[in-house]
């Protein structure tokens, strides 16, 4: 059952945070990626893992949702300080260490976590994502139709709500892949994140987002069992990048999720939960 919202506060910063499961089981904290709170995890996502005997905790990154935000158009914190907010999250909910997952954004956090935080990262669960170094430049970058599909966004009006729903439902069919997109299950989420945000047009901040470098080109640093799950159809961080990534993190394996794009696709989430359990010995 989930439990009500938990705020986390550490220096200035206000966390928003929600879990799942029972206390005393192995913790899961999920790193979502950028622009999105943690809406973005799925309450049945959350509720499978903590059916599978996980203590689970998804929150919303400074700049989304309700915790924290700043002026649009300002970034006064860099990655470091968002991989400290994990950090933090962990110390209030007195954890002494647990099992990251991170998509896309969130996996180049939990990355550097593993690296900075070594004790307190279990495992690595890295979805949708990238090295934390320089990029190879063999790989494709991000596809031109994402691009373009941003490049509208400067016409969006951004305090109407029904604008965006219908901006955000094109993006989440270029993230959709091969598979179907679930247009009311979308649509439901983004209509909540409008809802329940703070300042909803400061997520735009995280595209100024900087920091990190002490931690780059070290993925053959990182020691943890790390788990790789990368979409055929991704068209933010292409496929090939976990073959990167499952080059320089030893002993790491990956899941291949055929047919799927830039996104956390319910078709695929007993396979996710069941890869993250198997990782962590659950």
């Amino acid at each position: 059952m989930k439990h009500s919202e938990r705020i986390v506060s550490h220096g200035d910063v206000s966390l928003s945070t929600e879990h799942f499961g029972k206390r005393g089981q192995p913790a899961v904290l999920l790193l979502a990626g950028a622009t999105v709170s943690m809406l973005f995890w799925d309450e049945e996502f959350c509720q499978l893992l903590a059916d599978r005997g996980f203590f689970v905790i998804r929150y919303d990154n400074r700049d989304v949702g309700r915790s924290t935000t700043y002026e649009p158009g300002t970034t006064p914190y860099d990655l470091l300080d968002l991989l400290d907010d994990a950090i933090a999250i962990l110390d209030d909910y007195h954890l002494e260490k647990a099992h990251l997952v991170g998509m896309s954004l969130g996996g180049l956090i939990a990355q550097m976590a593993a690296l900075k935080y070594p004790r307190r990262v279990e495992s690595l669960t890295l979805i949708a994502t990238g090295p934390w170094g320089n990029p190879d430049p063999g790989i494709p970058e991000m596809d031109t139709r994402i691009l373009d599909f941003q490049a509208k966004s400067a016409t969006v009006d951004w305090t109407n709500e029904d604008t965006v729903v219908d901006y955000l439902l094109e993006g989440a069919a270029l993230m959709s892949g091969q598979k179907p997109l679930d247009r009311a299950r979308t649509e439901r989420t983004v209509r909540q994140e409008f809802r329940r945000a703070n300042r909803y047009i400061s997520m735009f901040n995280h595209a100024a987002l900087q920091g990190g470098e002490a931690y780059y080109n070290r993925l053959d640093e990182i020691r943890q069992p790390t788990l790789i799950m990368h979409g055929t159809d991704d068209l933010i961080w292409h496929y090939r990048n976990s073959d990167t990534l499952l080059k320089g993190i030893k002993g790491s394996k990956r899941m291949t999720l055929a047919g799927t794009g830039h996104e956390l696709h319910p078709q695929d989430w007993p396979a996710i939960v069941k890869g993250i359990a198997n990782l962590a010995g659950c």
